[in-house]
């Protein structure tokens, strides 16, 4: 019993294998994986436009310069200042040549964030999967507390 409890701890307190994988070159800056490699996404501040109840978050330019034909996209971020564990996924709007999401801040009506699931794969190395299939559209990967926004195409 005692060489059981011994090696059960020893399984819990020691680390499986060490991550072999590629590491993002910026911290800070969530990377789309595509089969081994790393595609930096587009990092934009959204503006914000505030109209009763409801918050506009705009962002410059008709469609992301960074594409993917993922519909399941995998990130990769290496942690410095922000906490990936509070990263929200949406779909953005396309109209009059900008992105943009509309939030209702007293009904909470409007586009929830899209589920993603977040795991620490090695020190400050998170991956961020997303959970369900993706449309064609833009979308915008962005801390739930900051106006910061990382953005990506599935196409």
């Amino acid at each position: 019993m005692r060489a059981f409890c011994t090696i059960l701890l020893f399984a819990v307190l020691c680390p499986g294998a060490e991550y072999s994988g590629p590491r993002p070159p910026k911290a800070d800056i969530p990377y789309l994986l595509h089969a081994g490699k790393l595609v930096e996404t587009e990092a934009v501040e959204a503006r914000e436009q505030q109209k009763k109840d409801d918050v506009t978050y705009i962002i410059d330019g008709a469609g992301s310069t960074v594409k993917t034909p993922i519909s399941e996209p995998v990130f990769l971020i290496e942690a410095a200042k922000l906490d990936p564990r509070r990263f929200e996924l949406y779909k953005m709007d396309v109209k009059n040549g900008h992105r943009e999401i509309t939030i209702n801040q007293k009904r909470k009506k409007g586009p929830r964030p899209i589920h993603i699931e977040v795991t620490l794969v090695a020190e400050k190395l998170y991956r961020i999967e997303v959970s369900q299939s993706l449309e064609n559209g833009d979308y915008s990967l962005s801390p739930s507390d900051s106006n910061t926004a990382f953005c990506f195409q599935v196409y």
